[in-house]
Formats: C-alpha cells, sequence, structure tokens
C-alpha cells in the first residue's frame, strides 16, 4: 500500500494524530512507525518552530531512529538565505547528497554530517497566520527522497502542521483570553507587555541550559515558554488597593495577595474546560507554573509550602526568570539593578535553599543572552520612582 493510500484510507492515524491524549512528541514518532512501514529509510522526522519577535527557529519536536537528536537548537532565520528564501516562497527543498551540498559552517551542518545523514527533505509549513516552522525528513541513504516519495511526504507534513498549528494556535487563543481578562480587569502589576515577554524568554533560556541535568525535552522547553506568561494569571482576583500598594502589605492583605495563586488555577481551570484541553496532557505544567510559582525548595514558599523535588521544575524555571525581572528593571519604587547585582541575590537565595541552584547558575552563564532579550523588550513607558 502506498503511503498515499495508507494515509488517506487510515482514518484511525489521523485520529490519532490529531488527538489531544498524546504528546506531539508521542504523536509525531506514532506517524514516524506508519510512515517506516511504506518508506523505510527515512531515520528522522523533526519539526522546528519559528518565533517571529525574535526571529528564532527552535526545535520541537523529533523522532529519530539513526542518530543522536540535536536538542535545544536555535538560531536566526535571517540567518540562512536558503531557508528563509523557503519560508517566503513556501517552497520545498530536497538535498541527494549532504556530505556535498552542505558546508560544515554551523552547528546542525556540522551535526547532520556526523550523524551520518546522507539527504534531506524540507517542508515549510503554515497556519493561518502565517509561516510557522520547518519540517525535517533525514535519510541515511544517498538520494532517497525521488518525487513521489516528495510527494507522500507532503501528505504527512500537511497532517503534523495540523497537529502543531492547532496546538500553537490553541496557546495563542488561550493566552489572548487570559490578556483579554488582564485588560477587563485593569491589572497593571507590572504583569502585562514587555515584562511577560522578557520573562518567558528568559525562562526558555533557562530551561534549555538545565535541559540535560533534567532530561527536559524540546517540547517541554516550548511549553514552559509558552505557558511562563500565564504565570500570575490569578491577580486579576486581587483588589487594586492591594495589588497596586506601593507601601508594605499587612498580614491581612498579605494572605488575600497570595490567594492569587489559587484563584488562578481556578481560572486556568475553566480556561482549560473552555477550549477543550481537558486531555491535553501538557496543562500539567500549566497548572505546576501557576500553582507553585511562589514555592520555594527549603518549602519557605506558598501556598502548600512544597519541598525539594516536590516544587515541578518549571516553575523553578520560572521563578528564576520572574525574580531576575523584577530585579533588573524599574519600578515605582526602585531603580533596576544589574545583572552582577541581580545574580548576586539569586545566589544568596540559591544558598538558602530557596531557588535550583542548577537554574540560578544557567542565568550566571548567560548573560550576554539575557542582555539581548531585555534590550529587545523594553517596557515603553517606564515609571520613575518619586522626587
Amino acid at each position: 500500500m502506498s503511503v498515499q493510500t495508507q494515509l488517506l484510507a487510515n482514518d484511525s492515524l489521523q485520529q490519532h494524530f490529531l488527538s489531544g491524549h498524546v504528546s506531539a512528541s508521542g504523536r509525531l514518532q506514532a506517524l514516524h512507525d506508519r510512515l517506516l512501514q511504506a518508506i523505510p529509510h527515512i531515520d528522522r522526522i523533526a519539526c522546528a518552530l519559528y518565533d517571529a519577535s525574535d526571529d528564532s527557529l527552535t526545535t520541537f519536536i523529533n523522532s529519530t531512529r539513526s542518530g543522536t537528536p540535536l536538542p535545544n537548537y536555535h538560531f536566526k532565520l535571517s540567518q540562512s538565505a536558503a531557508l528563509s528564501q523557503l519560508a517566503e516562497n513556501a517552497s520545498i527543498r530536497m538535498l541527494d547528497d549532504l556530505s556535498h551540498a552542505l558546508l560544515p559552517t554551523s552547528v546542525h551542518n556540522r551535526w547532520l554530517i556526523e550523524q551520518g545523514y546522507q539527504s534531506s527533505f524540507t517542508v515549510p509549513i503554515y497556519d493561518q497566520r502565517g509561516f510557522l516552522g520547518f519540517v525535517f525528513f533525514d535519510s541515511q541513504q544517498l538520494h532517497a527522497f525521488p518525487e513521489k516519495t516528495q510527494r507522500d511526504l507532503l501528505l504527512y507534513s500537511n497532517l503534523i502542521s495540523m497537529t502543531i498549528s492547532g496546538e500553537v494556535e490553541t496557546i495563542r487563543s488561550l493566552r489572548a483570553s487570559t490578556h483579554l481578562a488582564c485588560e477587563f480587569a485593569h491589572l497593571r502589576d507590572f504583569e502585562t507587555g514587555a515584562h511577560l515577554q522578557r520573562m518567558s524568554h528568559y525562562a526558555k533560556v533557562i530551561a534549555g541550559s538545565v535541559a540535560p541535568r533534567y532530561q527536559l525535552s524540546d517540547e517541554f522547553i516550548e511549553h514552559v515558554f509558552w505557558f511562563a506568561p500565564l504565570h500570575d494569571i490569578g491577580k486579576i482576583g486581587i483588589p487594586d488597593s492591594i495589588l497596586l500598594k506601593q507601601g508594605s502589605l499587612t498580614a491581612a492583605e498579605r494572605r488575600i495577595m497570595e490567594s492569587h495563586v489559587n484563584k488562578g488555577l481556578e481560572i486556568i481551570g475553566k480556561l482549560i474546560d473552555d477550549f477543550g484541553l481537558a486531555e491535553f496532557p501538557d496543562t500539567v505544567e500549566l497548572r505546576n507554573i501557576v500553582g507553585c510559582h511562589h514555592e520555594f525548595l527549603d518549602g519557605s514558599g506558598y501556598p502548600r509550602g512544597l519541598h525539594g523535588a516536590a516544587v515541578p521544575i518549571s516553575a523553578r524555571i520560572v521563578t528564576a526568570a520572574d525574580i531576575y525581572d523584577a530585579l533588573t528593571t524599574q519600578r515605582p519604587y526602585k531603580q533596576p539593578w544589574s545583572h552582577a547585582q541581580a545574580l548576586t541575590e539569586l545566589q544568596r537565595m540559591a544558598e538558602a535553599g530557596k531557588l535550583d541552584p542548577h537554574c540560578v547558575a544557567a542565568i550566571a552563564s548567560a548573560e550576554a543572552e539575557f542582555a539581548v532579550i531585555g534590550a529587545q523588550f523594553q517596557d515603553s513607558a517606564p515609571v520613575l520612582p518619586s522626587a
């Protein structure tokens, strides 16, 4: 049975791949299993997503049967004239002999050659908003992608595009809904706009750095990036008199402020139901981030006083990113701290057992990356302290 006949005739394959019961990585691996029955020399399928906010392509999901995956790889799309042209023209690329077609001038090219891949087929994918990313098919055989195989793989690329674009659009809608709710609630606690952009990008860098230690997949890292901006959504339910108070909070006010975590979980639970995400496996990390971003490893955090390994790694990452941004940005009551000053405070908190030391070490080694992020996503109207 040809790939085309197999794919079009087998509704269960499409239903399984579009189902939210399984992670995107698991769905891609299941599709790869089926594809290998018709085209046994497809050794790797991978997808990279495009983020227009910083022109970056980032590895997202892969199914690799021969060779070792290239984890947490990202680069500027504009730095690759060939891929930029594919994205702009919605054209495909087939390379018959990678050893002659590619120069070992980039990490990705060197990796392809080192893994023994001989040929590749690249397909750009799109959603209703435009360019979404690429699907890459690689083989350890020369000339592995004749025209008929290319036509068959375009069908599989469409299926991959459907599931990824559906997932991305759902998260976009979820984030847009929470942002709109913040606007209606007049939430003004520095939790919108540039702050959320910065801290989500910081969180992505931290997650990538600690990924080997905690065995985090590229899909996990991307979900941390997607979900980080929602961490404080519960502040919608906190009165402005407390939320915007510049002086110290009373004990009663502090209890109300701390209730934003549980309020956030209630809001997220409602949104998950409204968007039909109850069976979406990665909403576990969304709940972890919203529910645990004020927990500390020494048990002194809130609302549950979690200790050590009970604090999810996704929440540890977001907590470190959020505190770093709070320290290094201007607030009505303080001037911004330098990277070195913020790092000293984060290291003090790590030594006290509050923050994950590996997340703090990731920040220490990412000063240049954080500087770029901070410069790119600046607050449009900084508020100066009163004279």
